[in-house]
């Protein structure tokens, strides 16, 4: 019979009621990221002539790709933060799946953002998407705080995350702003 996996250094099994270490969360996470991250890079493309008009007909594209590229680092580089706690719930395994689930639209609104950067549809769903993340990237906090096997540290990190907090309520003004001038959306 196998001691305690938090005093005893040996990994967990996934029983009800016994505690679910951080490495499968974080390493499953890295994966996806840099699969979605590479999905994004197979969609970049030159410009297709030699003139700065060629390289402004590829602009629009081009900066929502650094968009949605720094976005999903700021959740790669943030989902790290699981290292600050010993083991985890299978609620946060599902609301961490349902924020690689978000991010993994990223690709294609970026695609669409780049097809049709006059739009405003893209500009609202590719806000959408960054709504939807914002707010399960701040469940998934909340859910991890919750599991009360973080270290404290965690918790100082955090201090009282207003950045998370105010982040949905920047891209919903995003989505607003879309129906305005789709150019806006991205201000």
């Amino acid at each position: 019979m196998r001691g305690h996996p938090l005093r005893d250094g040996q990994p967990p099994n996934d029983v009800p009621g016994e505690v679910i270490g951080t490495a499968r969360l974080e390493s499953s996470s890295d994966a996806v990221m840099a699969v979605i991250i590479t999905v994004m890079d197979f969609n970049l493309r030159a410009p297709a002539g030699q003139d700065w008009t060629d390289v402004a007909h590829r602009l629009p594209t081009s900066l929502i790709y650094i968009l949605n590229f720094t976005v999903i680092g700021f959740y790669w580089n943030n989902h790290h933060l699981s290292r600050l706690t010993s083991s985890i719930s299978g609620g946060v395994l599902w609301t961490n799946l349902a924020l690689l689930f978000w991010l993994s639209l990223a690709p294609v609104v970026t695609e669409w953002v780049g097809q049709a950067s006059s739009s405003k549809w893209p500009a609202v769903a590719d806000g959408i998407v960054l709504v939807a993340s914002a707010w399960t990237y701040f469940i998934l906090v909340r859910a991890i705080l919750g599991t009360k096997h973080h270290d404290e540290k965690l918790a100082r990190a955090l201090g009282h995350d207003r950045g998370g907090a105010i982040s949905p309520f920047v891209s919903l003004s995003g989505i607003a702003r879309a129906f305005v001038s789709p150019y806006l959306a991205y201000a």
